[in-house]
């Protein structure tokens, strides 16, 4: 546990920046899998815009949301 005041407030901080993290991680993975599934262009945009935005806030890598939008462009014919 954290001794001085300062990593007491570091710790609250981190938990709250883990939330939001995990919360977008979840609707990412959520949007990819219902765009995978149903291949139409709609839920591919919304997955393809997720990736950016949680990319973005540097959830995942810049080089990562690049690989999951070339994935998802190929389902559109």
């Amino acid at each position: 546990m954290p001794v001085t005041k300062t990593a007491k407030r570091a710790l609250r901080g981190s938990f709250r920046k883990q939330s939001v993290n995990k919360i977008a991680l979840t609707k990412l993975e959520i949007a990819i899998k219902k765009a995978k599934s149903t291949k139409s262009k709609k839920d591919i945009e919304k997955a393809v815009s997720l990736t950016d935005k949680t990319a973005k806030i540097k959830v995942i890598h810049k080089n990562k949301s690049a690989r999951i939008k070339s994935q998802l462009s190929k389902l559109i014919k």
